[in-house]
């Protein structure tokens, strides 16, 4: 059965405007660094009552969470959303606490922040609001939206740990389990300006059914229907297609050695282009290639 929610993951650093300049509020307009046209503005337009949906925003990933709460907050105003909330939830307790249960239950939208994967998967894991984020996601119109480490957490499998340096020495990569909105793929982020190729390459020769998603800052992906993937934003998404691997050492060499590849397949999307998970066909939206 198709979800009827959307996915929207983001791979950090989100174009939400710099809120730190002394004339934000009066030079809103002026500032250079917010684009109203962005992912945020596309979350509000994709979601069930646009302007006045409930969006509540889940720090619990994030190491300061009473700053970057209310800095997205203020971002989706700005762009006219006129029912914005912070959700903060550091223990595991509070999501189990029926305030916040219904909190979550009554949105139409959640964004989590960046920060800590393993930190909101610990935390939410297992407990009611993660129960009930995975019902909405699959019976209601709801967009479950992650940025950084909300994106990173948001599929079945989940990268957590490994340099960017090293990550092609086998056992680098620390994979777990994410909070399971989508299958068969495997999110990294900041992935261009952070060089994390790597990563994702060993996450994916290890389990070459997966298909692994390199999302760029101000960068991320739509994806209706747990289908249909859709690139937006500023950047690029890399896809690793593992599917065609003919050879690799990976079960041969000891742990810490380099990892070698034959015949991986890499595609890269950017803005407009689709991908569909089910046929594995990329579309790229300004092909030189024009069907007659």
């Amino acid at each position: 059965m198709n979800p009827k929610g959307k996915l929207i993951v983001i791979g950090g650093a989100v174009d939400k405007g710099s809120f730190t300049e002394q004339n934000f509020d009066k030079q809103v307009e002026k500032n250079l660094n917010f684009f109203e046209t962005g992912i945020l503005k596309r979350i509000i337009l994709e979601s069930r009552l646009r302007e006045s949906s409930r969006i509540e925003i889940i720090t619990t990933a994030s190491k300061i969470p009473r700053q970057v709460g209310p800095e997205y907050a203020r971002a989706f105003e700005y762009l006219g959303a006129n029912n914005v909330n912070v959700l903060h939830i550091e223990k595991r307790e509070e999501a189990m606490n029926e305030e916040i249960i219904n909190r979550v239950k009554n949105a139409d939208v959640i964004m989590c922040t960046g920060g800590d994967q393993l930190r909101l998967t610990s935390i939410l894991g297992g407990t009611p609001v993660h129960e009930l984020l995975l019902k909405k996601y699959e019976q209601e119109d709801f967009i479950f939206a992650g940025t950084s480490a909300g994106a990173a957490a948001a599929s079945n499998s989940m990268i957590y740990q490994g340099s960017s340096s090293e990550a092609l020495l086998k056992g680098e990569v620390k994979i777990t389990s994410g909070l399971g909105l989508i299958d068969g793929v495997v999110f990294d982020t900041h992935f261009v300006q952070r060089g994390r190729i790597g990563r994702l390459f060993q996450a994916v020769v290890s389990n070459p059914k997966t298909l692994g998603i390199g999302l760029g800052e101000d960068t991320g992906l739509f994806i209706s229907d747990g289908n249909s993937m859709e690139a937006i934003g500023s950047g690029l998404v890399i896809l690793v297609d593992g599917r065609n691997i003919k050879d690799t050492n990976i079960t041969q060499v000891e742990l810490g050695a380099p990892v070698s590849i034959k015949n991986l397949v890499v595609h890269v999307m950017s803005q407009h282009d689709r991908y569909d998970l089910r046929a594995h066909e990329l579309t790229i939206y300004n092909s030189h290639t024009v069907n007659s």
